[in-house]
């Protein structure tokens, strides 16, 4: 290994394990790319089951990377996410994590 690499730490040391995990980081996309969406859109957006979706929302908003809106549309119920600050910088340095992460296997460093 080169003195170059050692100092460098790996980008898979850079991942976020709660953005990191493949229903959290499609839920956090899908809210970077609106303003607000309503549970039963990600739902069906991420083919999940509402039980599913909604421990992954917990976590998500328990690391202060979501926000939950409750109201109603008419008479129904209904549960609104939006991605915080914090959410979409954690986002964004997930992407370049894993962007530095294929860079590097495009590329490998020299042995």
């Amino acid at each position: 290994m080169n003195e170059d690499t050692e100092s460098v730490p790996h980008p898979t040391q850079r991942l976020n394990d709660t953005v990191h995990h493949r229903t959290r980081l499609g839920i956090m996309a899908v809210l970077r790319e609106v303003d607000r969406a309503e549970f039963g859109h990600l739902r069906d957006t991420l083919d999940l089951t509402d039980g599913n979706l909604s421990r992954h929302i917990r976590t998500l908003e328990q690391a202060g990377y979501v926000e939950i809106h409750k109201g109603y549309h008419g008479r129904r119920p209904r549960t609104w996410l939006s991605l915080t600050d914090q959410g979409a910088q954690a986002l964004t340095e997930e992407v370049a994590a894993l962007k530095a992460l294929v860079a590097r296997l495009d590329d490998p460093p020299s042995a």
